[in-house]
């Protein structure tokens, strides 16, 4: 890369050449090529889950990624022989209810930090974003102790309420707020409409597709929860899905058959989440300028 020197005596860097015929083709191929063997290199580990889960216990781990005996005994005990049914029961009703409240307490304080004026704003949402900065297991045994004092260990409050909190969703959130016109907001108050009804009527609908987003992303954080759910529960009646695939290892060994079946049947749900809400998902990754 060169550097002209204009006459005023500053420095400006020169655009590169685009490359040109068959350079560029080369590199176009090359991108392609290196397109492909990424996507098959993402593939692979789920194109594994799926032909394990088919094999015979024996045969499950020989290392080969196409089974020589097919079987589905493997899904006939997952879901017949175990409480297969109220694990994602407990899953579901779980990651639902915490992705509604969370979706709406965080736009709410999100709408606050980004279009309202008042005294320590800035440092609130500043100790809030430097809470992404702490990893969950540093806050685990702090978390259990709170819980218990406050008597809801083992129950589904314990499930719910720790995990609504999630610094991610507010800066997200504000971020978008950020983007929307002042002059929307000028007009409602001259209409006399205050701040609920600002909120409510204007930045919730225009706010769909990155709640659309952040729903498949709380959604899916919570439907794979496994150390929490772990430490905050013990009944069997309150059991989520990834602690019941967990509980297919014994102390004298794992079954893996029963393992890989349980997790192609728990991912289900959430490819079909994702496959409804792709379309809102990238949208609103361009709309917040999330990289």
């Amino acid at each position: 890369m060169s550097i002209d020197t204009p006459a005023g005596g500053t420095t400006t860097a020169a655009r590169p050449t685009p490359l040109r015929g068959p350079g560029r083709r080369r590199a176009r191929a090359g991108l392609t090529v290196l397109a492909i063997v990424l996507s098959v290199l993402s593939v692979f580990p789920v194109l594994w889950l799926i032909t394990s889960a088919i094999k015979p216990r024996e045969a499950v781990t020989d290392g080969k990624l196409l089974p020589e005996d097919v079987t589905w005994e493997n899904f006939r005990y997952v879901l017949t022989e175990v409480a297969f049914d109220r694990w994602l029961w407990n899953s579901f009703f779980t990651a639902a209810i915490i992705t509604i409240l969370a979706l709406f307490f965080h736009s709410m304080a999100a709408y606050a930090l980004a279009r309202l004026r008042f005294p320590g704003r800035d440092g609130i949402f500043v100790v809030i974003f430097s809470t992404l900065l702490i990893t969950p297991p540093v806050i685990l045994i702090p978390l259990f102790i709170v819980v218990r004092e406050m008597g809801m260990l083992d129950s589904y409050a314990a499930l719910i309420i720790p995990p609504l909190f999630n610094a991610f969703g507010i800066f997200l959130l504000r971020q978008f707020y950020l983007g929307i016109p002042r002059e929307l907001e000028e007009a409602a108050i001259a209409d006399g409409a205050g701040y609920w009804r600002i909120y409510w009527s204007i930045i919730l609908p225009l706010s769909r597709p990155i709640l659309a987003a952040l729903s498949v992303f709380f959604f899916l954080a919570n439907w794979n929860a496994f150390a929490w759910p772990l430490v905050a529960t013990s009944s069997e009646n309150l059991t989520v899905t990834q602690v019941g695939i967990a509980s297919f290892t014994t102390q004298y060994g794992s079954n893996w058959n029963y393992i890989l079946a349980a997790a192609v049947v728990a991912v289900i749900p959430m490819l079909m989440l994702f496959l409804f809400f792709q379309r809102q998902m990238v949208e609103s990754i361009k709309t917040s300028g999330l990289k």
